[in-house]
């Protein structure tokens, strides 16, 4: 059931996202959500389901992340509904190759201020590897 939720307690939610992304830490991350979460990483996606599927997500995807910055802000609160709008950067471990991602939360929660379902959408600069040749030559 989707709960009412003030946008100052999504903003702390976002705080504790971004520190265990920067941290790469999956138990504080998947601590955020409820166990039965719906979790769409994009909208092409099948949803990762649990906090299982959801911890193997985030540990294979931060695997080849480091120095990694997140930052996040609350746009809307709506019938238990949040949006935000987030960025964040951090660099290939092989490559030295930076990444920035840009994109939009939309969040519900229930009462114990888990969040159940979870979409983002967003847009990478990570560049393949031809277009980065063609960068460098420019």
């Amino acid at each position: 059931m989707v709960r009412a939720v003030e946008a100052s307690a999504v903003s702390a939610w976002l705080e504790s996202y971004g520190r265990a992304w920067e941290a790469r830490d999956s138990s504080a991350f998947v601590r955020l959500f409820s166990r039965n979460v719906r979790y769409h990483w994009t909208p092409f996606e099948a949803a990762r389901e649990g906090r299982h599927g959801l911890c193997e997500a985030f540990e294979t995807a931060t695997a080849r992340q480091e120095r990694i910055a997140f930052r996040a802000s609350v746009l809307a609160v709506h019938d238990g509904r949040c949006l935000a709008h987030w960025q964040c950067s951090f660099v290939r471990p092989r490559s030295d190759l930076p990444v920035r991602l840009d994109g939009i939360f939309l969040m519900e929660f229930n009462a114990e201020r888990e969040c159940t379902l979870f979409r983002e959408w967003w847009h990478s600069d990570e560049a393949l590897p031809s277009e980065r040749a063609q960068d460098v030559r420019t």
